[in-house]
């Protein structure tokens, strides 16, 4: 069948929540769905001189000739879905999600092919219910035409789409859905992973220019936000409606459906400045973190910076540690698949041998209840990871045959997710693929500069291929961006590593001791500690962390020291076993 070229506008719709109307009615479901389409949908889109390509079981895929046509008609159907169900409970409702491109298809016989075509379909997905998403190519070329409003959504990372996706969502300025129902809209659901909105920050100065500062600072804060794959963040264009206005933290969460408002004010006196920023829990009004910054306004661009980095790096944490306790909260027999991720988190934090195996068993059940959380999978490899490597639990091969397909499964699942990149670098770097690894902690870095464990997996990859001034700097990043929670015992470990290597015996052995007061069953640093302390010839104290290192994890110690792990160069092995020699170990 021969194939031609064309531009083309494409409208892609789907029903929101459609797996769930069909399992609820799926005979009612099926023929509310074919009335819609025959007495609404397809004269419409006859009247805009367009045709239906095909239908997908649960939408269908459109063509126009007319980028103007295409939105004109997407708005038309839209408001007549809104009146076909201004009397039904929002649960009964079909609600479609449209997306619009406008781009270069293959034209193959009546189907149409191509990335003009997959823009649409990811477009669709990022609509809300009811709602029409465009690409910046359909804005560009309808917004002077058609009396719409485009909301900008920022640029989008898509599956399969290798450039990121300027998306803009549609208002109809003449009717909105609101306006036509005569209606309030519903309190919008929360979705499973913390989600959080920053609203402006209030100028409490009397200088109007300060209005430009404050903005810019909660702007700056929702794109560093954006880039934690574990939050989900608001627009700034939806939370910078309530700017100016008095309005409870509980009406905006349920309005927004977050779980989450971080709010804040700025003071300015003199060159001095003061940011205030506190995060509450909406649901209750509960404040979950505040904190106060005093700066001299020198340059006011680097204050901005400098603010908006230490205002993310504690915001980020904050919610993660309150998700932890809201998850401890539910009963077990209630958990969903977020809760059973956080309590797995809750355990792998511990260090110990028995909670990695809770830690494993939570993840599992996350992966359960939800097969696509990629988060999960990453997480389950990194704990079947700590359990063989730091304690021995299985051959380094089943570890490493166990883990690579998780990791390589989250990034297949999630593209654009720091952690499945993170979790493909340890995979890689237990292979003995130093620059593999690199590269993968460096995509994560990249995905989310203040993810703790990107930088760590950065400063391993760098110290075990003998860079180590900037590895160390890695971990120094990874530990100021995240002092606490995720990885933490083998975060602190590795620097003990570094500074053996760089024969910084003394700063190894108190990082090493640093991280025995905390994680006193973990066996890792008591073998660096042995080696510091043999070196620099304090060899009593050095045969007591021999002793224990040995004792903690017989296999592990085996596994180290009597045989070179594929990370190791030949000279950093040759390395530690002459600090363990001199602490008092003995080849037999």
């Amino acid at each position: 069948m021969s194939q031609t070229r064309r531009l083309a506008a494409i409208l892609a719709a789907d029903v929101a929540g459609y797996s769930r109307l069909m399992g609820v009615d799926e005979e009612g479901t099926h023929e509310r769905l074919n009335a819609h389409l025959q007495e609404l949908v397809n004269p419409r889109i006859a009247e805009h001189r367009g045709r239906i390509v095909k239908n997908t079981g649960d939408g269908f895929l459109a063509e126009f000739a007319s980028v103007v046509d295409a939105v004109r008609c997407a708005v038309e159907v839209q408001r007549g879905m809104a009146r076909r169900y201004a009397d039904t409970p929002p649960d009964k409702r079909i609600e479609f999600r449209v997306g619009i491109n406008l781009g270069d298809v293959i034209v193959e016989g009546d189907d149409i092919f191509g990335d003009g075509v997959n823009v649409a379909a990811r477009l669709e997905a990022l609509a809300e219910p009811g709602g029409v998403s465009v690409s910046r190519m359909v804005r560009d070329n309808v917004r002077d035409k058609l009396d719409y409003t485009f909301e900008d959504l920022g640029e989008q990372q898509v599956k399969n789409i290798a450039r990121p996706v300027r998306v803009y969502r549609v208002w109809d300025r003449a009717a909105s859905i609101e306006q036509v129902l005569h209606v309030s809209p519903a309190p919008l659901p929360v979705p499973d992973k913390p989600s959080i909105a920053v609203l402006p920050f209030a100028n409490m100065s009397s200088d109007a220019e300060q209005e430009f500062f404050a903005d810019g600072i909660a702007e700056d804060v929702i794109t560093a936000l954006s880039r934690y794959p574990s939050l989900f963040v608001i627009a700034r264009n939806s939370s910078f409606t309530y700017k100016g206005q008095a309005v409870d933290v509980k009406d905006i969460g349920r309005d927004l459906g977050v779980r989450y408002v971080l709010e804040g004010s700025l003071r300015k006196a003199a060159n001095r400045i003061r940011v205030t920023a506190q995060l509450v829990e909406a649901e209750t009004g509960r404040h979950v973190w505040a904190e106060r910054y005093d700066r001299d306004l020198a340059d006011i661009f680097a204050v901005q910076d400098e603010i908006t980095q230490a205002v993310t790096i504690a915001v980020a944490p904050a919610i993660a540690d309150a998700e932890i306790h809201r998850a401890l909260r539910k009963p077990p027999d209630s958990l969903d698949a977020w809760a059973a991720y956080q309590r797995g988190l809750w355990h792998y934090e511990k260090a110990t041998l028995d909670d990695y195996a809770l830690a494993e068993k939570f993840f599992r059940q996350a992966i359960d209840l939800d097969p696509n959380f990629a988060d999960a999978y990453c997480r389950l490899a990194l704990a079947q990871t700590q359990a063989g490597t730091v304690f021995q639990t299985r051959s380094l091969a089943d570890v490493v045959n166990f883990a690579e397909p998780l990791a390589r499964l989250a990034v297949a699942l999630d593209g654009n997710n720091a952690n499945a990149h993170s979790s493909l670098s340890v995979a890689l770097f237990l292979r003995g693929d130093h620059h593999g690894a690199l590269a993968e902690a460096e995509r994560a870095v990249a995905l989310s500069p203040n993810l703790a464990l990107g930088h760590f997996r950065k400063g391993a990859a760098l110290i075990f291929m003998g860079r180590l001034e900037q590895g160390l700097a890695d971990l120094q990043t990874s530990l100021r961006l995240e002092p606490l929670g995720s990885y933490l015992a083998t975060r602190l470990a590795y620097q003990a590593v570094g500074y053996y290597f760089s024969r910084a015996y003394d700063e190894a052995a108190e990082a090493a001791k640093h991280t025995i007061r905390l994680f006193p069953e973990f066996p890792l640093p008591y073998r660096w500690l042995a080696a510091a302390l043999g070196q620099l010839g304090r060899t009593e104290e050095a045969q007591a962390a021999l002793d224990k290192a040995i004792a903690t994890a017989p296999g592990s110690f085996d596994l180290y020291v009597r045989r070179r792990v594929p990370w190791f160069r030949p000279e950093d092995h040759a390395r530690m076993l002459e600090g363990l020699r001199k602490a008092g170990w003995r080849e037999t």
